[in-house]
């Protein structure tokens, strides 16, 4: 701060002085140094980014030109010393036969000249996502809702009000619930006649008469072990443990056939539907069978399978593989039958059946024929 005018100058003479003959070199070195004086007005301003990107950006692109120079000439050079035949490989061949393998020939250099370039694999392209899975839209929704324990405001103290809901949606299950169904049926009688009979609806029809089981449960039993593979031994374990009924597999087997029995007059108008169409696949499988008899091993039986295309299936089960089993079910049938090589299709139906194979099965037959011969 300068002294103002009037007041006493306070200080050494030496020290103001001295002060003025740095300030004097300071004033002649600006003037003579554009460069410092650039400098020194720079470094008073605020910083600015945009010139030195600039520079930068400059920069970037000469080392870019400079790369690409250089390795144009790397190029070239390798070229001379492979030979003008190498003109036609990439970059990467050039290094490899130059660098790599210095003994390289000028045949193998052709040889690789002559080499059909690799197709260029584009990159794979990234699905997006599809989010969170929808839940349908057919499951009932029980709603459940949270409420906040703190109902006030935290700095006037009002009551707060609702203003929306955030929903989340998650599947859930209800387990299977057992109960016994009490059926009472009413029983009336005249109390004005003495030799009056006594009345009482009747039961409603069900599939196992006198059982202690509903209808639900063995339609449960079926469907979990024919379209889930729940075996019947799993199945009575399952009701133990939930409901603490003990139920021999004999009585579930009990259930599937009576359900079976039932099934029939379906299952024969299915065996209709397919004996009036032209054109039947068949074929057959093996299916372990437990005899009465106790025996050590399973009794081997087949369940043989008549279909077609988009129509609907019939399994015939028999005990054993003869053709008493088709000629049963087909009787005297014609049309167009599609079977394996299994010579047991082959005096079945009516005389004007006709037999037909499939391309699978008659290579085999040529491959097995070829083996037959070439070990003759």
């Amino acid at each position: 701060m300068l002294p103002k005018r009037g007041r006493a100058r306070t200080g050494c003479a030496v020290c103001r002085r001295h002060k003025t003959f740095l300030l004097v070199c300071v004033q002649k070195e600006l003037a003579l140094t554009p460069y410092l004086t650039y400098n020194l007005t720079y470094s008073m301003t605020p910083f600015d980014p945009h010139p030195r990107i600039a520079v930068l950006e400059r920069e970037l692109a000469w080392a870019h030109l400079k790369i690409q120079s250089l390795t144009e000439e790397l190029r070239q050079q390798r070229v001379k010393l492979l030979g003008p035949r190498s003109e036609t490989l990439s970059d990467l061949q050039l290094q490899l036969l130059a660098d790599e393998e210095p003994g390289t020939t000028l045949d193998e250099v052709e040889a690789e000249a002559r080499r059909t370039p690799l197709p260029v694999v584009p990159p794979r392209q990234r699905r997006p996502h599809p989010g969170r899975q929808r839940l349908p839209e057919n499951l009932p929704r029980v709603e459940e809702v949270v409420r906040c324990a703190e109902q006030t405001c935290e700095q006037c103290g009002a009551a707060t009000a609702v203003i929306g809901y955030d929903e989340s949606e998650q599947v859930d299950v209800q387990p299977a619930r057992y109960f016994v169904r009490v059926t009472k049926r009413e029983k009336r009688a005249c109390r004005c006649c003495q030799g009056g009979t006594v009345t009482m609806p009747p039961l409603a029809p069900r599939i196992v008469e006198k059982g202690l089981a509903s209808d639900r449960v063995v339609v449960e039993t079926v469907v979990a072990k024919y379209a889930d593979h729940l075996p019947l031994y799993r199945q009575a374990a399952i009701l133990e443990r939930e409901a603490g009924l003990e139920i021999g597999r004999a009585t579930l087997d009990g259930w599937v056939m009576r359900v079976g029995e039932m099934l029939q007059p379906v299952v024969s108008a299915m065996r209709q539907d397919l004996l009036r169409g032209s054109y039947l696949q068949a074929d057959e499988t093996i299916v372990p069978v437990q005899m009465h008899d106790k025996r050590g091993a399973d009794h081997q039986a087949y369940l043989w399978q008549y279909g077609k295309p988009g129509g609907e299936t019939v399994f015939d089960f028999c005990m054993g593989r003869g053709r008493e089993g088709p000629q049963k079910f087909l009787g005297q049938w014609e049309g167009i039958l599609q079977t394996d090589g299994y010579q047991a299709y082959d005096t079945i139906g009516g005389p004007k059946l006709v037999h037909v194979g499939c391309w699978a099965h008659y290579l085999d037959s040529c491959i097995i024929r070829s083996e037959c011969l070439k070990g003759a």
